[in-house]
């Protein structure tokens, strides 16, 4: 340009030309990224189906409301499944009926058949999910059915629920690894997803079960799927058993992927995938997102108040480093077995909370307890 107009260069210093090459670089690096990210909280579900210990009912709804006054659009609340298989979720009905589904956030709930389909809407729930696998040998394993039968099986549902207006999200599980076949082909989770998306699910998660993935097969992935399902439909759900969660989830978002599913405290795992540990900490992802200046709505202090509640009616610490690092600034920490009563062991911390009202600067985050021991939602 100035060698056009016959004028010279302007003569950069060197170490100004080291920052203009550092800047192309981050920006480089951040191009890509979503300016907004929408969180999705399973931990409720996803989180608590696991635990060995039935947790009460009154907790869940306190450890619900705590989350979705985090700031939170999406909590996962519970699954219509047959407490045969999966006793934790038995009180399905009075959660939801406690719930307030008509307000801002959304509290989906997982449906495996019309019957619980049926049960859930009945029970007011406004929206629901479905699940496949891209793993036969997974599908075989954990609902006795091959990938395409399972499918098939949802037809019922989907058809249902459009008539009723709900809306329904589709869960892949095994896409970076199946805990019985190994490697999984990204072709499979391409069709796998396609197949949902085409049915009538809003948005595909797809979901590292075993927590194998690394970013490279993340990219190889999600690079298949979304030459089939647009990027703004597509949501990922990681677990950490390998400690990738949150470089995963990184290189999803550097592919344009805005919707991540995580779990306070780093709660849950599958009971049908031997190793599998706990989903990614949601106050790591946070924390993580926070750094990269991109926008998500929630409060990290309430996020650590919902994390140190739950923990303190598990009887045991928070699995989020996040938590450990930052909860000893508000001068609690919850050690130990689990408690006999949960209910007591919840409502002495929240009182702990609703007493504390010293706020604490740790690391250039402050940090104040959050005082309504029993939001309403």
């Amino acid at each position: 340009f100035f060698f056009f107009f016959g004028c010279s260069p302007p003569l950069l210093a060197a170490a100004e030309v080291q920052v203009v090459a550092s800047t192309m670089r981050f920006r480089h690096l951040v191009r890509n990224l979503p300016r907004a990210v929408k969180i999705v909280e399973v931990g409720p579900r996803d989180g608590l189906q696991n635990e060995r210990f039935l947790v009460p009912t009154r907790v869940k709804l306190q450890f619900i409301k705590r989350l979705a006054h985090t700031g939170l659009k999406v909590v996962e609340a519970t699954s219509f499944v047959s407490p045969k298989w999966v006793p934790q979720m038995a009180d399905h009905i009075q959660i939801m009926e406690a719930l307030d589904t008509q307000g801002p956030v959304s509290f989906p709930v997982l449906t495996p058949n019309l019957r619980g389909y049926q049960a859930a809407v009945q029970a007011g729930a406004r929206e629901v999910a479905i699940f496949g696998a891209a793993s036969e040998a997974f599908s075989k394993k954990n609902i006795n059915c091959s990938i395409d039968e399972s499918i098939e099986r949802f037809q019922d549902v989907m058809n249902a629920a459009k008539e009723d207006g709900v809306r329904v999200r589709g869960y892949v599980s095994c896409v970076l690894g199946c805990p019985y076949q190994g490697k999984i082909d990204p072709s499979e989770v391409a069709r796998v997803a396609k197949k949902l998306y085409d049915m009538g699910c809003y948005e595909i998660s797809l979901g590292d079960t075993i927590g194998a993935g690394t970013p490279a097969t993340m990219w190889r992935m999600l690079d298949a799927v979304l030459d089939h399902v647009k990027v703004e439909h597509v949501a990922v759900h990681c677990h950490d058993t390998y400690g990738q969660a949150l470089s995963n989830i990184l290189a999803a978002l550097q592919m344009g992927i805005s919707v991540v599913d995580s779990s306070v405290s780093a709660l849950g795992g599958c009971p049908y995938a031997e190793g599998a540990s706990g989903n990614v900490a949601t106050e790591e992802v946070l924390y993580m997102l926070n750094g990269l200046g991109i926008e998500t709505g929630v409060d990290m202090e309430l996020l650590l108040d919902a994390s140190a509640f739950i923990s303190a009616a598990l009887g045991r610490n928070s699995q989020s480093k996040v938590t450990r690092a930052l909860l000893p600034a508000l001068g609690r920490h919850v050690t130990g077995s689990p408690p006999a009563d949960p209910e007591a062991t919840a409502a002495s911390v929240c009182g702990d909370i609703a007493l504390g009202n010293k706020p604490a600067q740790r690391q250039g985050l402050l940090l104040q307890p959050h005082v309504d021991c029993e939001p309403s939602v």
